[in-house]
Parts: C-alpha cells; structure tokens; sequence
C-alpha cells in the first residue's frame, strides 16, 4: 500500500495524481517547485519500477516539466532525484529562472524555504491544475 513519506508530507501540498503518481507542490515561494512520486509501496530507484511503470513514469515526468516550462516561462529545467534525505522514490521538477535566488547553483541547502502565503498557495495549484487539466490522465482526486 502507498504511503507518502512523512517529511514530503510536511514540506508539500498535494496537486493532484497521474495514473501512477502524486504530484506534490514544496512550500517555498522562491521557486515553482513540484515533487513527483510513484505511488508504488518500498521503492528508491526509478529502476526498481515495472518496464510498464518505468514508461508511464517518464510520460508524466516529462510532461509534467514540459507543462510546467511553458506555464511558468522556465529559463531551465532541473529534473533530479536524489533521495539523501528521504529514501522513498520521489522526483523534483524545480522551475529556475536567471534571476532566481540560488541561479545558478543547485537549489539545495541554499536558502531556507520560504512559505507560500495563502492566497499565493492557492493560485499556484490553480496555477498549476488548469495547466495541466486532464493531460495524460492528470486530476484533483487524491487518495
């Protein structure tokens, strides 16, 4: 059974679900930050994924930093997994802009976060949900 792990949990809002995984929103304004996770029980690795899973893990990561680029006018991209902190698989999607706090460092351990403001929380998954409407099986439903 999947669960979220407890400091993604506390760091992110939930967006919505792909047909294989969670899309979470980390709570630091400084950044357009998502966190996307299998909802697979134990895994680490995207290797540790079935070949279909694998598939359908890339699609929606893919799309997703595609959506997310055009949607938020992205100088780049990084998409990383590191999992130090939280071992269960979980993959960022960090939109970065030139003029952004860290730029051009890695976001890490740069500044600590900054939460989002309610009302700026809730654009933001607005944001980010009509962006992405029905794409790729995309919706609000959370389990």
């Amino acid at each position: 059974m999947f669960e979220l792990h407890s400091q993604l949990r506390g760091d992110c809002v939930p967006v919505g679900d792909f047909p294989l995984c969670r899309l979470l929103l980390l709570n630091d304004r400084q950044y357009p930050w998502f966190v996307l996770v299998p909802r697979r029980s134990e895994l680490r690795e995207v290797f540790e994924l079935s070949d279909a899973d694998r598939a359908q893990f890339h699609a929606e990561s893919d799309l997703l930093a595609q959506v997310l680029s055009e949607t938020f006018k992205a100088d780049k991209m990084n998409v990383a997994a590191l999992g130090n902190m939280v071992p269960q698989l979980h993959v960022h999607h960090i939109v970065r802009y030139r003029q952004d706090p860290a730029w051009p460092a890695p976001v890490w351990g740069k500044l600590p976060a900054v939460p989002y403001a309610e009302n700026e929380l809730a654009d933001m998954l607005q944001r980010v949900r009509v962006a992405l409407g029905d794409k790729a099986g995309f919706g609000e439903v959370l389990q």
